[in-house]
């Protein structure tokens, strides 16, 4: 039988106007075909399997970006306050670096825990934080931040509510030293800015935990990652790193006098922040320099080896840059306590400074110790605390002058125990680092910035 098309065999098109005949769509469909065909022809076998491997993996791309942010945990932050009726309120709680501040802290921290790692949640509950204590007449309010890890895609109502029926129905049931009224009890949500800058400028806290490998001296060790010691500065005299800091506020540091040896215009002098030198992760102008009264460049004894400088602007405080906690004058950091020493000092003696920070673990050593003719022979004041070990090896170096010496209390909130001042070269034995003891001038750096 003869083939022809339409207009060939005389079959008149009958379709209505902007449809396709029957005849029209087996002609294009056709037309489509052959074409089709004709690429396929084209392509070399490699050019067809690339081509189905790329499909593959742009949709293996799109399913793994989905999965990453509908799934991905973020930190959720909750503000609960509650009063606790067996305390009576005592004044020292109106200052979170006294010891009456820290036991009731730590108790309350201790509930918290315990409510949360016995429950459902163990798995998203991260830490507590005791933010503030108030005076009541019932007793005591306190405000604790509580910081949790969720699933993006969880809904914020469903989480609060969980956390909220927990931590209800665990206060009933939990053995605690602690009286709670839960008819006092309150849980606000916080959006991550109000929750990062409460905790940013809580003094002393470290946001990520860090695992350390034992004694690492800073001449030759351990890099400090970002982070870890978010109260180090550095400051430095027209650009260059001349000695270490600690930030104690965001407009105040505190380091060692002897670092302004040869210039004391505070227009020469800036302050970096962050683990690198260079490039900074902050920097800032020196507004003043106030050095201790009583100390002198012409002699050699390094009493008084404390100054502070205040910042021409403000730090801006993130998890990775804030503030140490300074101790009360009453305090005591008994022997043998474990403390860090920071810093960018030399990799060994008479050597020059490095640009990563360093860190290195040291034990307290008493003065009467210090104070043996084979160490130190009677130089060590009560102004001055030594740290590290009698057989040397770890130690700060030149260029860490000025930096902290910082001790966990139980509570995991660091304080400042000293500040970097001299020594007999780096690392000899029986020559461990000398420090100034911050408890001996906690008055007089609280007279100069009222911190």
């Amino acid at each position: 039988m003869l083939r022809c098309c339409a207009v060939c065999c005389g079959v008149q098109d009958t379709a209505a106007p902007g449809h396709k005949s029957p005849l029209q769509t087996s002609q294009w469909y056709l037309e489509v075909v052959i074409l089709m065909e004709r690429a396929r022809k084209r392509l070399e076998p490699w050019q067809i399997a690339a081509i189905v491997v790329s499909v593959v993996v742009g949709l293996a791309l799109i399913i793994g970006l989905l999965t990453f942010f509908l799934c991905r945990d973020q930190d959720r932050y909750y503000n609960a306050s509650f009063l606790i009726t067996n305390v009576k309120y005592n004044s020292q709680y109106e200052r979170q670096t006294t010891e009456e501040f820290r036991r009731l802290s730590q108790d309350i921290e201790t509930m918290m825990s315990t409510v949360f790692k016995g429950s459902f949640l163990s798995k998203r509950y991260l830490r507590s934080h005791v933010v503030s204590l108030s005076p009541d007449p019932g007793g005591v309010l306190a405000s604790v931040l509580l910081v949790f890890k969720f699933p993006s895609a969880d809904s914020e109502a469903a989480t609060r509510g969980h956390v909220n029926s927990v931590l209800r129905r665990r206060l009933r049931t939990i053995s605690s030293p602690l009286s709670v009224d839960q008819s006092t009890l309150s849980l606000t949500e916080l959006n991550k800015e109000k929750g990062d800058n409460l905790l940013n400028n809580c003094c002393g806290i470290r946001r990520a935990a860090f695992s350390f490998t034992g004694a690492e001296r800073i001449t030759g060790g351990q890099r400090a990652q970002d982070g870890e010691w978010p109260w180090q500065a550095s400051i430095q005299l027209d650009g260059t790193h001349r000695c270490g800091a600690s930030v104690i506020s965001n407009t105040w540091l505190v380091t060692a006098a002897h670092c302004f040896r040869g210039g004391r215009e505070p227009r020469r002098w800036t302050a970096s922040f962050g683990i690198l030198l260079r490039p900074p992760k902050q920097r800032r102008f020196v507004r003043r320099i106030i050095i201790h009264e009583n100390y002198s460049d012409f002699t050699l004894d390094h009493k008084y080896d404390v100054a502070v400088v205040e910042l021409a602007s403000p730090i801006e405080f993130t998890s990775d840059i804030h503030s140490v906690c300074l101790p009360e004058a009453s305090h005591v950091f008994p022997p043998n306590a474990s403390c860090f020493v920071t810093g960018w000092g030399a990799l060994e003696n008479d050597g020059s400074s490095v640009n990563h920070l360093r860190q290195a673990e040291v034990k307290i050593i008493s003065t009467a110790i210090c104070n043996r003719r084979e160490v130190y022979g009677g130089a060590i004041t009560p102004g001055m605390l030594c740290a590290g070990y009698l057989e040397g090896q770890v130690d700060a170096c030149q260029g860490d002058s000025g930096g902290p010496l910082v001790h966990a209390n139980s509570r995991g909130i660091w304080y400042l125990v000293g500040i970097v001042s001299w020594g007999d070269e780096c690392g000899k034995e029986n020559k461990p680092g000398v420090y100034t003891r911050v408890t001996y001038y906690r008055n007089w750096i609280r007279s100069k910035t009222g911190i």
